[in-house]
């Protein structure tokens, strides 16, 4: 039998201009494609013959054992995230449910990388990852509360550009007002605070506001809060980092 493949595949933000040439390559060259039922019609103009598997929210394990499945029987499966597929994605998880199975040596795995939430939102902005950033999920869905509250304060003793992933839910209304408490701890009320919303795809929008103010302003699951460090600084609509050139 023909030894299956899956790829896991990061394609991007949303928008048709935003994915890699390989992604396009590898949801082609598939047979089957597994993903996130939000995530599906942002790939359809790519699906022809492809069987496609769609799962809600939480299934993860699910989609990645129905990947593994479909490569078993020496198929070619797309396992489908949207930014990066190892950021926050379904590579992780992948090669743990494929492990677990003792699968490795059966299937083959290419991860292809996309254009993360996060630098769809820098671009957005302007510069403001310029120089040394974190990435940290507000979501204790998986990782407790207390080990994110520890990485926030130590992300702002080490004066990083803080980028927020899962800001708020409906479950988790006072994360990120309880976050913002923790970085004013170290950081200006002034420090400058750019707000995205669907990054890169339809209906994105753009504010640029103050960490002061950053708990009233409208955030949800689809929003990515970029916090700037003690030098970012608005120049006009935009937020620019400083990576310390002697202009």
């Amino acid at each position: 039998m023909k030894k299956g493949k899956i790829y896991a595949v990061g394609i991007g933000p949303g928008a048709r201009e935003h994915r890699t040439f390989r992604a396009m390559e590898a949801i082609k060259e598939s047979t089957g494609i597994v993903g996130y039922k939000t995530y599906i019609p942002l790939i359809e103009d790519l699906i022809e013959e492809q069987k496609v598997y769609r799962l809600g929210m939480k299934h993860e394990v699910e989609r990645c054992e129905k990947a593994l499945s479909l490569a078993l029987q020496g198929e070619t499966v797309s396992l489908i995230s949207s930014g990066d597929a190892g950021i926050y994605a379904m590579a992780g998880i992948l090669f743990e449910v494929v492990e677990k199975n003792d699968a490795l040596d059966q299937v083959d795995i290419e991860v292809i990388p996309g254009v993360t939430a996060s630098s769809a939102a820098a671009a957005s902005l302007g510069a403001p990852i310029m120089h040394d950033h974190v990435s940290i999920s507000l979501s204790d869905l998986l990782t407790p509360w207390s080990l994110i509250e520890k990485r926030l304060d130590l992300a702002g003793q080490g004066d990083f550009v803080i980028s927020l992933y899962n800001p708020k839910s409906k479950g988790r209304p006072k994360h990120l007002e309880r976050a913002t408490e923790v970085l004013l701890q170290h950081r200006r009320k002034d420090t400058p605070v750019g707000i995205v919303m669907n990054a890169k795809r339809e209906g994105e929008s753009v504010k640029v506001t103050t960490l002061e103010r950053l708990p009233d302003e409208e955030v949800n699951m689809f929003t990515l809060v970029l916090i700037g460090n003690s030098n970012t600084k608005m120049l006009g609509d935009y937020l620019v980092t400083p990576r310390g050139y002697d202009l």
